[in-house]
């Protein structure tokens, strides 16, 4: 019988990674090094950002997806601290990492940026609004 955590969940199985292990990019496939400033759990890529479905909850290693998880979005904290919002293109679930400290500038300001590049619906649609009425523009 495999051994089970503190919640009765079963423990990782003997062929899973450590937590701090250096690993290759699902996605670029890099290289990466697990140890860089700002982070404690590395499971994202600092050059194209996409990390694996591997937490359930941070730094447990206990999901069983695996799959790659999709850089979609940034989130700003308060204080500023910048994060980035995966999708898992397994299963769905939205997770959230802190940047590391060798996180590429470039590859965050264009997830950041994204919506401004490729809103969500047509932007002259707003133009309409400048006329008056429901949503005017002053």
């Amino acid at each position: 019988m495999p051994a089970r955590d503190s919640r009765g969940r079963p423990g990782l199985n003997p062929g899973r990674r450590n937590e701090n292990a250096d690993f290759t990019c699902i996605r670029c496939k890099r290289s990466i090094t697990a140890n860089a400033f700002g982070t404690r759990h590395r499971n994202h890529c600092p050059y194209c950002l996409w990390s694996r479905h591997l937490d359930d909850e941070p730094g447990d290693r206990q999901s069983l997806c695996r799959n790659p998880m999709e850089p979609i979005a940034i989130e700003v904290r308060d204080g500023g601290e910048w994060a980035i919002i995966h999708r898992c293109t397994g299963c769905d679930k939205i997770g959230v990492n802190r940047l590391a400290g060798d996180d590429h500038e470039l590859a965050l300001l264009a997830i950041a940026l994204r919506p401004l590049a490729r809103p969500a619906f047509p932007l002259d649609i707003l133009d309409g609004a400048r006329g008056g009425g429901w949503g005017a523009v002053p």
